[in-house]
């Protein structure tokens, strides 16, 4: 839902690439303090309240508060800059979540996820599967298996939401071999069939 062109119109004429949270050789998680995890938190409720509204201009709040999280994320960066990750670990960790998140979003019915396990990460980032699922582990609390399968459940419901792609083309889109092991897969991170979470979805806007 949030493309640049979604943004445009508080960005001046500029993109998000030219913000310089985007830039090269930044970094592309943050640790958040209590009070930012609040405040957060807090616009992330806001969000969902204003997409469940009637109101007419319900999508330029969504982009102020788009806005307002890209600020937070900035403000992060230069904090975080101050000090820079160096051990080899810090950098390992950093070099996953960016090939994770780069193959994401999936725009049509056509494009594959091309890494989908722990050993397909390992072998692209040229370390041992074990090597990175303890990097990974002591970092963020989780398995490798697990931050992926985290972020093909995201993007899996908002395929969902947002498109009217058959479930085969979802399943087919993330790597699944058919529907069948996508639903088994989609219901231990959203507990509900894929086809009954579209459904709820489409019952909640």
């Amino acid at each position: 839902m949030f493309t640049a062109e979604f943004l445009l119109p508080v960005l001046r004429g500029g993109t998000p690439d030219e913000l310089p949270l985007f830039q090269a050789g930044g970094y592309p998680v943050f640790q958040l303090t209590p009070a930012e995890t609040t405040r957060a938190t807090a616009i992330f409720a806001q969000m969902h309240e204003e997409l469940a509204s009637d109101y007419a201009h319900k999508y330029d709040l969504l982009r102020a508060y788009v806005l307002e999280l890209l600020h937070l994320g900035q403000k992060r960066q230069s904090t975080t800059a101050l000090h820079p990750a160096h051990s080899a670990a810090d950098r390992l960790a950093s070099r996953f979540v960016e090939l994770l998140e780069r193959q994401f979003p999936i725009d049509t019915p056509q494009q594959r996820v091309p890494l989908r396990t722990a050993k397909d990460f390992a072998d692209h980032l040229a370390v041992h599967v074990n090597h990175l699922n303890k990097v990974l582990k002591d970092s963020t609390g989780r398995t490798t298996t697990d931050l992926i399968g985290g972020r093909l459940a995201q993007e899996a419901k908002a395929l969902l939401h947002q498109t009217n792609w058959t479930l085969w083309e979802i399943a087919d889109g993330l790597g699944f071999v058919d529907v069948a092991h996508f639903s088994h897969f989609f219901r231990r991170y959203a507990a509900v069939s894929p086809g009954a979470f579209r459904s709820l979805e489409v019952v909640s806007i």
